[in-house]
């Protein structure tokens, strides 16, 4: 079950100001999936590329435990609340 502060992160995501680049919304949803699912069983996907690069931000996290990614999460909303507000 996720921690009320990830909860909260996760919710302050919503509050940005302007969007986060490419790059840090892949780092938003690896982690939000590891937090919340743990590690990627699915199958890669072949044809959609905005799905593929979002599975191997997922993937790339293999191993990393739950609440380690909810932490990294968290301190990356702060951080990016602090650059986009």
């Amino acid at each position: 079950m996720p921690s009320p502060a990830f909860i909260k992160a996760s919710e302050g995501v919503r509050e940005l100001t302007s969007k986060p680049s490419n790059d840090d919304l892949l780092k938003l949803y690896g982690l939000f999936k590891q937090a919340t699912l743990g590690d990627n069983e699915t199958t890669e996907p072949t044809f959609d590329l905005k799905a593929r690069f979002k599975w191997m931000a997922w993937a790339d996290l293999q191993g990393m435990i739950p609440v380690e990614a909810e932490t990294q999460y968290i301190a990356l909303v702060q951080e990016l609340k602090a650059k986009h507000q």
